[in-house]
């Protein structure tokens, strides 16, 4: 993998952890100082997920200019991997299918992201 498209790997990790790190703090004091209860919660989180995964995406592939959708798809597969190791190597616990489900989506919005940011780099380039 070229420096160029490691780098980018990079920004789109950081962004990624960052955005979930962010939104996880806003949730939690939704939950401490408001009436949002925990069922609502899952579906927040799900698409809070796919929105910070198809921006991570888009920032990889917009950094490496080239590859797109494979920059992308190793954003989402970084993610996922990365969460599968603290959930096993912290709790001991498998992903379920539901789980399985969601970090497929993960990993096909990132995908995406990392293909709409490199037309997005593209056409500013040219212009």
């Amino acid at each position: 993998m070229k420096r160029q498209q490691f780098t980018a790997l990079l920004f789109g990790w950081i962004i990624v952890l960052g955005l979930i790190l962010l939104s996880s703090f806003i949730l939690a004091l939704l939950l401490r100082f408001s009436t949002f209860n925990e069922p609502a919660l899952t579906w927040v989180t799900l698409v809070i997920g796919l929105i910070s995964l198809f921006i991570g995406g888009l920032v990889a592939g917009a950094k490496s200019k080239a590859k797109g959708w494979v920059i992308g798809a190793f954003t989402g597969l970084g993610f996922t991997l990365f969460t599968f190791l603290v959930q096993y190597l912290g709790y001991q616990v498998g992903f379920s299918m539901e789980q399985i489900i969601h970090h497929t989506a993960y990993i096909l919005v990132a995908l995406f992201g990392g293909m709409v940011g490199v037309n997005i780099a593209g056409e500013h380039a040219e212009n």
